[in-house]
């Protein structure tokens, strides 16, 4: 992969928000052209911000980590940082001044695409405290599963306290109801402890309900394209790329965070001579991994990326399984399918699943596959050779479902999201009679939590081979029985009767 040509820097080049300094005080840089004048408040005083040109003001105050600030647009509107580290009230609230640069943080472990096992999780479902502390004590059982990384959903500050993390406003500011900077940073330390990587799942294509907030500092979003969440962002301007390049950054250097899983990047549109998601994989160091449509492998092709996310294997399975054929589930479901899913060429950086938060939370009541089914699905993802997901339950057939939940704090953006939950689903047959859960209620919350008992020890042998097996696979079918072979192991997947035998 060749190196992008040297740029000349500009103004905007240097990390925006908030950054403690060595000698002392405070620099505060943001990229606000649509305000003449911007002035940071700090412990009630104003601190009007030189302004350098192209839209950047920026300034050294005496100020400490730890200190709550707004910035004031001119001399009126006082809002959060739009790259505030830190957001203890939530996105309404004061930032706060955090030195990131100080984490006490062990180096990660190192990761190969090719050794790579996989781990998605919810904080706010994963234990019942629902914090980056509470899943530490998990770690060790992960490891000795077979865990290699975690991949945590996206933790960026959302409204309320309750969601996927995917309507992330403040994205430089973990979650406070997660335990904030300080919280990630001890789950990061803990994982690379015990010698398991940390992927961060983060989100460049929009901005949840809220990112009005930061649109009043400068035009973040261009009406040229459109997304299904929200108003698409402008990373033809250099400002907002940075905003998230330098985002990016802030998570691999300052958290020393492994990899990072880009959602939904058929949404980030650019037409610049250089793709904002090729630039971000030249300057940020880690793996990354993207999520895409399906059979578009621009990511690989032509961003450089590690891997990218693959759905198709687990169309595939699920129909097979099942025989659901509706909505993108109509041109999935033949062993020929299966096959050529299995058979791709550089499998390693497809991350493939069974299951995943997208595929069971996006279903109407956030239903798991049955325990027959989901035994050869998983059984599959697991001796192929794919990058394997697990999502979290799956070790041990997790019963409780994985809703779609929100906090908005907004009333009208909350009843919206109620209205279209039901909309979605009216049409489907195979959720008819099924009350849609109100994915406002805490209890569709907690509905989601999952619990920890041993895991499947199918499961855990399945993982432990992938380690010992080789890179090599043979796969034939018999009318809808399905056979897998890697070195001395060999798995028969019945699709007739969901049922799966291995033989070592």
């Amino acid at each position: 992969m060749g190196t992008l040509p040297a740029m000349p820097t500009q103004v905007w080049q240097r990390p925006f928000g908030a950054v403690p300094l060595p000698e002392g005080g405070v620099q505060f840089r943001v990229w606000a052209p649509s305000a003449s004048g911007v002035a940071v408040r700090v412990r009630g005083n104003d601190h009007e911000l030189d302004p350098l040109g192209d839209g950047v003001h920026a300034g050294i105050v005496a100020a400490e980590p730890g200190d709550d600030y707004v910035l004031v647009l001119d001399g009126e509107r006082a809002l959060p940082d739009p790259c505030s580290r830190h957001q203890p009230e939530g996105i309404r609230g004061t930032s706060r001044v955090v030195d990131t640069s100080r984490f006490d943080i062990a180096a990660g472990p190192g990761l190969k695409l090719d050794e790579l096992v996989l781990y998605e999780l919810h904080i706010g479902t994963f234990t019942r405290q629902g914090t980056f502390d509470a899943a530490i004590p998990q770690l060790p059982r992960l490891r000795e599963l077979g865990v290699t990384a975690i991949e945590l959903m996206p933790v960026a500050t959302f409204p309320g306290d309750r969601g996927w993390g995917y309507d992330g406003v403040y994205i430089y500011a973990p979650h406070p109801a997660y335990g904030g900077p300080e919280g990630l940073a001890r789950l990061v330390d803990a994982a690379h402890r015990e010698g398991l990587g940390v992927l961060l799942d983060v989100v460049y294509n929009h901005i949840g309900p809220g990112g009005d907030a930061i649109g009043a500092f400068g035009p973040y979003f261009t009406d040229a394209h459109e997304t299904f969440w929200g108003d698409a962002i402008d990373y033809g301007r250099g400002p907002v790329r940075e905003w998230a390049i330098g985002n990016a950054e802030l998570w691999t250097r300052d958290y020393r965070i492994d990899g990072l899983r880009l959602d939904a990047v058929h949404a980030i549109y650019d037409d610049s001579p250089v793709h904002v998601l090729r630039e971000l994989r030249e300057r940020v160091e880690g793996l990354a991994t993207s999520e895409m449509g399906p059979d578009d492998f621009r990511p690989l092709e032509e961003w450089g990326h590690d891997a990218m996310w693959l759905d198709n294997l687990h169309h595939e399975l699920h129909v097979l399984l099942t025989g659901e054929r509706e909505g993108y589930y109509g041109a999935y479901g033949t062993m020929d399918g299966l096959v050529r899913e299995l058979t791709r060429p550089e499998p390693q950086r497809l991350i493939v699943a069974a299951q995943n938060h997208d595929q069971v939370g996006n279903r109407a009541v956030g239903d798991r596959l049955p325990p027959d089914a989901h035994r050869v699905a998983l059984a599959v993802v697991l001796l192929s050779l794919g990058t394997p997901l697990l999502f979290m339950g799956e070790e041990h057939d997790e019963p409780a479902p994985f809703q779609f939940f929100t906090d908005h704090i907004d009333p009208f953006i909350a009843d919206a999201t109620r209205e279209g939950r039901k909309r979605e689903f009216a049409a489907f047959t195979s959720f008819s009679g099924e009350e849609v859960p109100d994915p406002q209620a805490l209890e569709t919350f907690e509905r989601s939590r999952v619990s920890h008992p041993h895991p499947n020890p199918f499961f855990a042998e399945l993982i432990r081979l992938r380690r010992e097996l080789p890179r090599e696979l043979d796969v034939s079918t018999d009318g809808r029985r399905l056979t897998m072979r890697r070195g001395h192991a060999t798995l028969v997947a019945d699709f007739d009767s969901n049922t799966v035998e291995l033989a070592t």
